[in-house]
């Protein structure tokens, strides 16, 4: 996976995976492949474990009060991850960078994925670019890369939904 400098893919993957817990390894696998992720061996039963270890990190990073709290936590999640960037060229598509050791696990890359492409998201975008969904019944996690900065739902039917909801209110006022 190629991060861009805000982290959008990296955080777009944890949400839709936090979103929707893997159930098993070959789901995991499955599911990064189809986010473009090079998977360098197997997935195991430990990789689903780390996995929602990050994603579980994840979710109180999105759920923080404010900004230093989102941070402190961050920071936990990338002082956990103990990775160093290095290039690498395993594709032969070009060099890019790596936030991770070379051939670990696929657990611990989601771990250093996660941490690294949330802090350049949330660095390169704003602190509050993470969110849950605006709609009470609705808990979706989301990673706000809209270009005003101000998403409030998970996707555009939610956002229906709730302006909908917002009409009958008025109307029947």
């Amino acid at each position: 996976m190629h991060l861009n400098p805000y982290g959008e893919d990296a955080v777009n993957l944890a949400a839709n995976l936090a979103n929707r817990r893997p159930s098993s390894a070959t789901e995991l696998a499955v599911r990064c492949r189809a986010a473009g992720l090079a998977l360098e061996g197997p997935v195991t039963p430990a990789d689903l474990d780390r996995a929602h270890e990050a994603l579980d990190a994840w979710e109180r990073v999105v759920d923080a009060a404010d900004a230093h709290e989102r941070a402190d936590l961050l920071n936990g999640m990338l002082a956990a991850a103990t990775a160093h960037p290095r290039l690498t060229d395993h594709t032969g598509s070009g060099w890019h960078l790596h936030y991770r050791d070379d051939r670990q696990p696929l657990g611990s890359l989601l771990f250093s994925l996660i941490a690294v492409g949330t802090a350049l998201h949330l660095t390169g975008r704003g602190m509050h670019r993470l969110g849950r969904c605006a709609v009470a019944e609705c808990a979706t996690l989301f990673a706000d890369t809209s270009r005003t900065g101000r998403q409030r739902y998970c996707s555009q039917r939610c956002a229906n939904r709730d302006a909908v909801r917002r009409h009958r209110a008025r109307a029947s006022t």
